[in-house]
């Protein structure tokens, strides 16, 4: 723990933590769940030597990350608002998978393993002054890019395939405009990708079951 949250605003939250506001330039991003956040910042500072866009870091200790306080909105808050449209988007998502998988990995096992981010979606894209910056790296990895790409793929195609979400058809297109320009095919990881989603703990086992319809909707958009 690197500092005290009593009075500190809140002002985000997401699945594992909470963000809190320190100044005008800096957060406090704290794990609910014991995480430490050690890997994390190692990664985030190898991305950091080659001008990745992360947030950057000021301190770490044990749950905690002082981080950079960003301006801007999340991707999705600017696709609807009209800000960006879904080519933009996609186009930008597709961009940052190049640019971080062209980067060498830390300490890669095989020569094509890179790093990978595996949550690389519009929530954990920031629309800055200074352009996007992906945040939330705690779930990063090194392996074979491709997986990565599914794994936006993915992501987008839960929203997708989920009648009840509001955004379901917003993420249709998102999904086949990714795909489009995602410079990789998305088909190529898709296995290993699903795989990787059914194991996450934050998914339902209603979001589980539907894996397998999600996966087949990606690989008829594709």
């Amino acid at each position: 723990m690197v500092a005290e949250v009593t009075g500190l605003p809140l002002i985000g939250t997401g699945r594992q933590a909470d963000v809190f506001a320190l100044d005008d330039h800096r957060v406090l991003r704290r794990y609910r769940d014991g995480t430490d956040t050690t890997p994390e910042a190692e990664i985030m500072a190898h991305l950091a030597r080659f001008d990745f866009p992360i947030p950057q870091v000021y301190e770490v200790g044990g749950t905690d990350l002082i981080l950079e306080r960003l301006d801007g909105t999340t991707m999705t808050e600017a696709f609807t608002t009209g800000r960006i449209d879904v080519a933009e988007g996609a186009a930008c998502l597709a961009d940052l998978h190049h640019r971080l998988h062209t980067l060498p990995a830390r300490t890669a096992r095989h020569p094509g393993d890179r790093i990978l981010h595996r949550d690389l979606h519009p929530e954990n894209v920031l629309l800055t002054s200074r352009g996007p910056v992906v945040i939330d790296w705690n779930n990063a990895s090194e392996g074979p890019p491709e997986v990565d790409v599914a794994l936006t793929a993915v992501i987008l195609g839960q929203v997708a395939a989920d009648p009840a979400h509001p955004m379901a058809s917003a993420a249709r297109s998102f999904l086949t405009a990714f795909a489009r320009v995602a410079g990789v095919d998305v088909l190529a990881g898709l296995d290993e990708a699903v795989l990787i989603r059914a194991a996450d703990p934050a998914l339902t086992s209603d979001d589980v079951a539907r894996l397998p319809s999600v996966a087949a909707l990606i690989t008829f958009l594709s």
